[in-house]
């Protein structure tokens, strides 16, 4: 071999190397920073646009997802997602996701969401979080649910019918936990080549959420009254987890006649209750009614929030204090 031509040769080797792991492009190996292990994956790095309804699912894909997902919320913070009308822009850029994310229990918008949705971007994968939730109905069981429901079954239901199944799945960490599932199963759907990285994470989360539940049975553990009263009936799933009993203001998403008022007043006072829980997105007249009657207090608390494990840790750190 001419020996000129040699170092030409060697340049030219180096070069193809440097080339064909160039084309692998980045992200085939990285570090899950929840477990510490490297991981595998495969596939665009661009990050995965994924449109969710509530803000307490975006803790959930994000917690799945990592760095691989990018998440677009329907309803933002301070609206109700009773009435919320998504607006044009909102529409446009949520267009883009491949994924979404509803709550799937209803809520009306969500239906309206999805027709819409799938008009503009029919590719979008569908996940319903709510897939495996043993769902609770609304006004029936609202008065009456957990310890000591017997003493005053009905007592606020005279008159009121059923209003369908509670949409506020969320509030219980077991719950949340199937959720988080069903989140991981449709990013393994979109994006299998990053499937074991969405897995790890998902067990990471797990973690948290069990911690995240001994943590509120410890702070509710050795209360005798566990009743509480709440403007809207958010947390009926909540209450069932814990043997709790919610007492609602609001009934049928409707303000309260002054006969229903009278006996909230007289059932709190029998109950030792002292404390009106409201959420930000609520009236408060109704509720400070009833604080003035009994000699308590309006106190608001969020379901809605977006740190998903901090804000059910605060929620219930309120709870605890203010239960018999």
């Amino acid at each position: 071999m001419n020996l000129k031509i040699l170092p030409l040769l060697v340049l030219l080797t180096v070069g193809l190397s440097l080339f064909a792991s160039g084309c692998t492009g980045p992200g085939n190996s990285q570090t899950n920073e929840s477990t510490g292990q490297d991981v595998e994956v495969t596939g665009s790095s661009e990050p995965i646009t994924v449109a969710v309804s509530l803000l307490p699912q975006v803790e959930f894909v994000e917690k799945v997802g990592g760095d691989k997902v990018k998440t677009v919320v329907i309803i933002p913070p301070g609206a109700d997602p009773h009435t919320y009308e998504p607006s044009p822009k909102e529409m446009g850029e949520a267009s883009e996701a491949r994924m979404y994310v509803t709550v799937g229990v209803d809520m009306p918008f969500e239906k309206v969401w999805i027709d819409r949705f799938e008009s503009i971007n029919s590719g979008t994968l569908i996940v319903n979080s709510s897939n495996g939730i043993k769902l609770r109905e609304l006004a029936a069981d609202d008065h009456h649910e957990g310890e000591g429901a017997e003493e005053h079954a009905g007592e606020l239901e005279v008159g009121h019918e059923e209003t369908g199944l509670d949409p506020h799945i969320w509030t219980s960490p077991a719950n949340a936990k199937i959720m988080v599932e069903n989140i991981y199963e449709g990013l393994a759907k979109v994006d299998p080549g990053n499937k074991t990285y969405y897995a790890q994470n998902r067990d990471a989360y797990f973690k948290e959420l069990d911690s995240l539940d001994a943590r509120i049975r410890e702070k509710l553990e050795g209360k005798k009254e566990r009743n509480f009263i709440v403007y809207h009936p958010s947390w009926g799933y909540f209450a069932a987890d814990y043997n709790l009993t919610m007492i609602p203001v609001e009934i049928e998403g409707k303000e309260p006649s002054a006969e229903d008022l009278a006996k909230l007043v007289d059932l709190a006072k029998e109950k030792h209750v002292k404390v009106i829980f409201i959420q930000p997105q609520s009236s408060t007249r109704s509720a400070q009614a009833v604080a003035e009657e009994i000699g308590g207090e309006v106190i608001a608390v969020d379901p809605l929030a977006k740190d998903y494990i901090a804000n059910m840790d605060n929620v219930s750190d309120i709870f605890a204090r203010n239960l018999v």
